[in-house]
């Protein structure tokens, strides 16, 4: 058995026939006012 990974099948693959897709980001950060209200009701508990 070799160690090296077989590539063979990556080199035959045909990018072209991918689909494009677009991206969207689900899980946005929260603004800094957010965060700053977390803080304080925190603070006050």
């Amino acid at each position: 058995m070799s160690e090296k990974p077989d590539l063979s099948e990556v080199e035959k693959f045909d990018r072209s026939k991918l689909k494009k897709t677009n991206t969207e980001e689900k899980n946005t950060l929260p603004s800094k006012e957010t965060i700053q209200q977390e803080k304080e009701c925190v603070q006050t508990s």
